[in-house]
């Protein structure tokens, strides 16, 4: 094989998935993106021709900015909770030993094999006025306490949905690290914190990294648990945007509030992704 045609050969090899990512990514998100400059007639429907009408009218809505500060807001508080509560999870399961690691993956991969609307609608019960919750508040004298149809019910479902997108990527990163090097610091006489944090942490911020951007783009963008356990008043963009896809047919808004909520997402993603990145490499020197 001549140079030229090798130098070229790992491009032609990845032309099929190339082809697949094209069609199945980028197309779809280049039409909405083109539906979203589209006029709407109340009475017609979509027409042809071209404006920002649509971007203006996002963007000149107080209303539509309370709801994209609600979705960020949500879903950082889930992405946050996530890491406090799937980082030392991850840890504690990376010094397991077997079974005990096969078993306890298994519990936290668990919710994985159940559909969101199913685990919805058991947070519904649960967080009901006449759910287990209350009643253990009821017991405990507190009396009960609305939680459904809350911004607090969205945030612990979508907790207990999003915890393994945390877990596995931080109990990945520990896999890397092998437990002789925590054994010989605390041999040089490093207490246990100094371990965790010159050891443990600049191996696990990659995992964290990832997980935590998996985590916050798949809460921002959640429509099956806001839309079940936020109920018709507490909206967030994912609803909006089924809303004005499905009841008021207004498909280029729709698309304006899809693609809005793409830059949102890409924005403070990139933003994270940079500060901790900055922070990782000053760490490693």
């Amino acid at each position: 094989m001549s140079p030229a045609a090798a130098r070229w050969l790992p491009l032609w090899l990845s032309l099929p998935s190339l082809a697949l990512f094209g069609l199945l990514m980028l197309l779809p998100l280049g039409l909405t993106a083109l539906l979203s400059f589209q006029h709407y007639d109340i009475e017609r429907g979509v027409q042809s021709g071209y404006t920002l009408a649509n971007y203006a009218h996002v963007l000149g809505d107080a209303y539509y900015y309370e709801i994209f500060f609600r979705t960020i807001w949500v879903a950082v508080l889930t992405t946050l909770l996530c890491l406090l509560i799937g980082t030392p999870e991850a840890y504690i399961l990376s010094r397991m030993g077997s079974p005990w690691r096969s078993i306890f993956l298994l519990v936290i991969l668990a919710p994985l094999l159940v559909s969101v609307v199913v685990r919805a609608f058991g947070w519904s019960l649960l967080l009901g006025p006449n759910g287990l919750v209350n009643q253990a508040f009821t017991a405990l004298g507190i009396g009960p306490v609305r939680m459904l149809y809350t911004p607090t019910a969205v945030v612990v479902a979508l907790v207990h949905v999003m915890l393994p997108f945390m877990v596995i990527p931080v109990w990945t990163s520990l896999q890397k690290l092998d437990p002789m090097v925590e054994n010989a610091a605390l041999t040089l006489g490093a207490s246990r914190w100094t371990v965790l944090r010159r050891v443990v942490l600049p191996q696990v911020t990659p995992g964290v990294l990832s997980g935590s951007l998996i985590v916050f783009g798949l809460s921002a963008s959640a429509l099956a648990i806001p839309g079940l356990l936020g109920g018709r008043r507490l909206k967030m963009v994912a609803t909006i945007i089924y809303d004005e896809y499905l009841h008021e047919l207004n498909w280029p808004l729709g698309a304006a509030l899809a693609l809005a909520l793409l830059v949102l997402n890409l924005v403070v993603m990139l933003s994270y992704n940079a500060v901790l990145e900055s922070g990782y490499k000053k760490r490693l020197g």
